[in-house]
């Protein structure tokens, strides 16, 4: 899995702090510089303490070009915000990621949310047509299939093998796994030999299939799908793409993703979206 930027709205918290000043300001902020803008924003010697040592632990790559003051009253605000629940207006501010080699399984899964856009390789124009599909590349792997204990529902069909050892369990697994990935394979290849069209051909393929995606959402939603996607009882899977793009997240919107992922990630409570 890979996951990048392929576009993002520039100082997005900028624009988070501008929107947000828009309610409380009786004059309009069109004709108003930032500094005008955030003016009456009160940030003491500690905040600016935290923001300098943020720029210097290299989240900003020139440290020089940046005012300690602006940058401390941005910080201030938005964890003004975050903490109130004034999500408003991080829902301006987009950020549009391309990731490489997800299951359609977790394609399935984070295209159930709402107010984000999605581009999906299609399965109809393009041949999955490996004859020997190769795990990570072809289809995913299945870390938890190493891990030997049961879950759920699965403990009650476990019983049935209890005369294999651990290991012979861990083999079968794998061994079934990939079997039936390569079937698969094989099954799609031959109905496009036999004249079938992929997009009636590709049903065959299963879940498993890597396909690549393109998806945009504002920072708002992005804090959403966090709650629901990075949680530890999440598939794996979609965790792993999550926590990539947190930490894509935290160069693009710094105040805002430095308070979520240490004051709201996992908590009880959830953003809605």
């Amino acid at each position: 899995m890979e996951v990048k930027v392929i576009e993002a709205t520039e100082d997005p918290e900028v624009t988070i702090c501008k929107a947000a000043r828009n309610d409380y300001l009786d004059k309009w902020i069109g004709d108003m510089t930032f500094e005008e803008i955030m003016a009456d924003i009160d940030a003491d010697d500690e905040d600016r303490g935290s923001v300098k040592e943020q720029i210097d632990s290299s989240m900003k790559s020139d440290n020089n070009s940046f005012d300690i003051e602006t940058e401390a009253k941005k910080q201030v605000l938005i964890n003004h915000l975050l903490e109130h629940g004034h999500f408003g207006p991080f829902e301006h501010p987009h950020i549009t990621i391309s990731v490489k080699g997800i299951s359609r399984s977790c394609m399935a899964q984070i295209t159930r949310h709402r107010h984000v856009s999605f581009d999906i390789q299609s399965m109809r124009y393009v041949e999955f047509d490996e004859n020997n599909p190769e795990p990570g590349e072809a289809y995913i792997e299945i870390p938890e299939l190493d891990t030997i204990n049961p879950a759920g529902r699965n403990v009650s069909q476990a019983d049935a093998y209890d005369e294999l050892s651990d290991d012979e369990i861990l083999e079968r697994r794998q061994e079934i796994y990939h079997n039936s990935i390569q079937d698969s394979f094989e099954e799609y290849n031959e109905l496009l030999r036999l004249g079938v069209a992929p997009e009636h051909a590709r049903m065959v393929l299963p879940i498993g299939t890597n396909v690549n995606m393109v998806f945009t959402l504002n920072a708002r939603m992005l804090m959403h799908v966090a709650d629901m996607r990075a949680a530890a009882d999440a598939q794996g899977e979609i965790r792993e793409m999550t926590e990539n793009v947190l930490d894509i997240a935290e160069d693009w919107c710094p105040y805002t993703f430095e308070y979520y992922n240490s004051k709201m990630k996992n908590r009880k409570n959830r953003l809605a979206p």
